[in-house]
């Protein structure tokens, strides 16, 4: 079976290359692609968060099995579903980005990893109600690998 999915938006930002580290430090705008109404956006900056649901456009490989994240030894090898590593089958990124402000036909946001020109595949609104219920468990090398993410 093949899925057709057309871009809705656009990143733009200044983060050129995909780098693992330091996304805290940009802010991106998430631009409406030709022919998405403007009014898509409206009740959207009620919101103090989004989730943007993009194409990882430049990565170079597919993995369907196991690696190291990021290629590290020090990190256990897991399977590409047991981390978010842009190099997934379909290549499907995910992010809660804060809402800063919307423009028009753009939305303004921080805590966003995702590259200019990458395709925005969604927006969702972020309510409590969807986010995970209980505690939220992972394994320590989780927290070394995010250690200088943000």
């Amino acid at each position: 079976m093949t899925i057709a999915i057309e871009p809705i938006a656009f990143v733009r930002n200044s983060r050129k290359d995909p780098i693992d580290d330091h996304w805290g430090e940009i802010v991106s705008e998430v631009e409406l692609a030709e022919g998405v109404p403007g009014e898509s956006l409206d009740g959207i900056d009620s919101f103090s968060h989004v989730e943007i649901i993009y194409y990882f456009h430049r990565s170079e490989k597919t993995v369907t099995g196991s690696e190291h994240p990021r290629e590290n030894p020090a990190w256990p090898r897991v399977g590409i579903f047991a981390q978010r590593k842009k190099d997934r089958p379909n290549h499907v990124g995910t992010a809660f980005a804060n809402l800063v402000r919307r423009e028009g036909r753009k939305l303004v946001v921080a805590n966003l990893d995702a590259i200019d020109g990458t395709p925005v595949i969604d927006i969702k609104p972020v309510m409590a109600e969807y986010l995970p219920k209980g505690k939220v468990s992972e394994p320590l090398w989780t927290s070394e690998l995010m250690a200088h993410y943000w």
